[in-house]
């Protein structure tokens, strides 16, 4: 993960815009957020911070002002989970079965694919079956 700071020089909204979806394309990016008092964009994630510059250049003038690593917040530790004893689950999955049960005949049966009628065949005369076809034979 890392966190990468560009400078823009962009002249209106629209510029903004297009550098923001442009970015926002880019494979790996996780965030992507626009400072519009400095003209800075600071984007999240797993990214090259050349490729996201190569990019931008076409827009507007760029410029890296930092590339660090992204601070991620600390995860809450995990609560054991408690047991499920034998007991209780013989009388879940009694209920489960029963409740596919109830949804299998809910909803009949229909197939997917349907069958397609056979192509019927066609007949092609050739001219030394048919007797009337030329004059000269």
């Amino acid at each position: 993960m890392k966190k990468v700071v560009l400078s823009l020089e962009f002249a209106d909204e629209k510029i903004q815009k297009k550098a923001m979806k442009k970015v926002s394309g880019l494979s790996g990016v996780e965030s992507i957020a626009m400072d519009l008092k400095d003209k800075k964009l600071i984007v999240t994630g797993d990214i090259d911070p050349v490729s996201v510059v190569d990019k931008l250049r076409k827009l507007c003038q760029t410029k890296i002002v930092s590339i660090g690593p992204a601070k991620e917040p600390e995860k809450p530790k995990e609560q054991p989970k408690p047991q499920v004893q034998p007991e209780d689950m013989s009388e879940y999955l009694k209920a489960r079965q029963e409740y596919y049960k109830q949804q299998q005949q809910l909803y009949d049966y229909y197939s997917a694919t349907s069958k397609q009628p056979a192509m019927p065949g066609y007949y092609v005369e050739s001219v030394e079956e048919n007797p009337n076809a030329c004059v000269i034979c």
